[in-house]
């Protein structure tokens, strides 16, 4: 399978179409970003990692029943996937405290929530992906109805609960994580986008170490080594 026409391109990805019109391919960049893109840099390598991470589990999740748009990794930087029309809501699982919601809250970072939260956020950039209510969905048209949003977040949540399973086996925490939806030529909601140490907060069990993007939020370094570790311990059952 070939790119063709570039679609789209992100902060951490560009999307090709390809010679078939039910196929796209993802393109992981190194370029790395952080609050609403006011800091930049790369890290040689990062694209690849995200490849390979989000091959593995979006193949596990497969596997457990959840749909998504994966196809096949084609090499370490590119991804085949199904075309899908992008449900223009970030969706965020939190079990912990941390980052955005201790600042704007108030609640003690690294406080253990008492049940497993799912807000939601408008995916626009020029807007700071402001935070969304059901109402705000339907008003921006984002959804038909509130049985979607409930669809999603309950998919959210059978998916944190299969990555809290799968995790803990490899000795990591699962803080929270973002994901993304569209829906597909046959107007399924299914899982898009990537699953990754980008969209996804990690914390080592024994010494609550971060492996995950906020080395680089917080200019901590040793980010692709984190990213490696993380491959690595998800590849050490999978081999």
């Amino acid at each position: 399978m070939n790119k063709t026409e570039l679609l789209y391109e992100g902060k951490a990805k560009k999307i090709w179409h390809t010679e078939d019109d039910t196929l796209l391919i993802s393109e992981f960049k190194d370029d790395l970003t952080a609050f609403n893109g006011e800091k930049k840099s790369s890290e040689v390598g990062k694209g690849a990692l995200n490849n390979k991470i989000s091959t593995e589990l979006f193949k596990m999740l497969n596997n457990k029943g959840v749909p998504t748009h994966f196809v096949e990794m084609l090499d370490d930087n590119n991804m085949l996937h199904k075309k899908c029309d992008v449900i223009l809501i970030e969706v965020i699982v939190r079990n912990i405290a941390t980052g955005s919601l201790s600042k704007n809250l108030g609640i003690e970072n690294g406080k253990v929530l008492p049940f497993t939260l799912v807000e939601f956020d408008y995916k626009d950039d020029a807007l700071g992906d402001p935070k969304l209510n059901d109402q705000h969905c339907l008003i921006l048209e984002l959804v038909n109805h509130t049985d979607e949003l409930d669809y999603i977040r309950f998919m959210a949540r059978k998916i944190n609960s299969i990555m809290q399973d799968f995790f803990s086996d490899k000795g990591l925490t699962v803080v929270d994580f973002k994901l993304e939806f569209g829906r597909d030529l046959n107007n399924n909601i299914i899982l898009i986008d990537e699953l990754s140490p980008d969209n996804f907060r990690f914390w080592d069990v024994e010494t609550g170490e971060s492996m995950d993007k906020d080395r680089f939020r917080k200019g901590q370094g040793g980010l692709r080594v984190a990213y490696e570790e993380v491959l690595n311990r998800i590849l050490g059952d999978m081999k």
